[in-house]
């Protein structure tokens, strides 16, 4: 090989190969904290409490997660989460793409104001709004009801889902649409069988970071919900903690169940999720 392109070849190598280890190590830095999580639950009680760190397990148990499974009112409370967040994201990803969808074709007064408040809305404090959603939900009488938490959960994530599909609806040219109008499809026939196909993997990415908000919520879960048979997951696992110590074996493998869920939805729109992120990250 020639001197000079096998010196041009070292360096684009050594960069593949620097960028490649510095990925690795951010991976292993954020994946600690689950094996962490993982290689706890699977201790044993008696090499759970030392003040040795051992990486590895020196045995292993399934004791823990026997325990968190058969805890009052997991299955119960795992039912909750699930239709309270289901329908929660199901209805921000609706309506937000139906605002989307304007905000980015048409042109109208006050269009740019309205996605200003938009990013307000999500940059406010969500534990500033405690009590005045509180006091909303008392007077609306929903206190002690999931409809409750649906109502909040769509409020928090409607924002970033309508922000976020405003910008996978611009990076799709509306020429595509002009095309099939111009073939005899209706302004309406053009988007669902144009543009709505084009906006699968936005939708499912959008999607993914909602279900996450809403299922990993604790405080308003905590404050608006009293009865024991309405609780949500989060709320669940605060009942390892008691005034006579924290199960640690329990709470971790119950912890580790909690993250099951999204774990396997993940997994399963993983690729049309990295297509989303990427294709969302083109206009804005």
């Amino acid at each position: 090989m020639n001197p000079a392109v096998n010196r041009a070849v070292n360096p684009a190598k050594s960069k593949k190969v620097a960028a490649n280890a510095v990925a690795l190590v951010v991976a292993l830095f954020f994946a600690f904290p689950t094996y962490w999580m993982v290689a706890t639950a699977l201790k044993p009680r008696k090499d759970m409490l030392t003040s040795e760190y051992d990486l590895l397990p020196l045995s292993v148990t399934g004791t823990n997660f026997a325990t968190a499974w058969t805890k009052p009112g997991f299955l119960q409370s795992l039912g909750n989460s699930l239709v309270v967040t289901l329908l929660a994201v199901l209805a921000a990803v609706v309506v937000g793409l139906l605002a989307a969808v304007p905000l980015a074709r048409m042109r109208f007064r006050g269009r740019k104001g309205f996605v200003m408040l938009m990013l307000v809305a999500q940059m406010a404090p969500f534990e500033a709004l405690l009590i005045p959603v509180f006091l909303m939900m008392r007077d609306l009488d929903l206190l002690d009801k999931l409809p409750s938490l649906v109502l909040i959960y769509f409020a928090v994530t409607l924002p970033f889902c309508a922000w976020t599909l405003r910008g996978f609806v611009n990076g799709i040219p509306l020429e595509l649409e002009e095309a099939a109008q111009v073939d005899g499809c209706s302004r309406w026939e053009a988007f669902r069988r144009v543009t709505l196909p084009l906006l699968g993997p936005g939708m499912v990415a959008t999607s993914v970071f909602a279900f996450v908000t809403a299922w990993n919520e604790f405080l308003y879960a905590l404050s608006l919900i009293n009865d024991q048979s309405r609780q949500t997951l989060p709320v669940w696992l605060s009942g390892f903690q008691s005034q006579f110590g924290t199960d640690w074996g329990g709470a971790m493998a119950a912890s580790a169940l909690f993250t099951l869920p999204v774990l396997v939805f993940f997994l399963i729109v993983q690729r049309k999720m990295v297509i989303g992120v990427t294709a969302g990250a083109v206009k804005g």
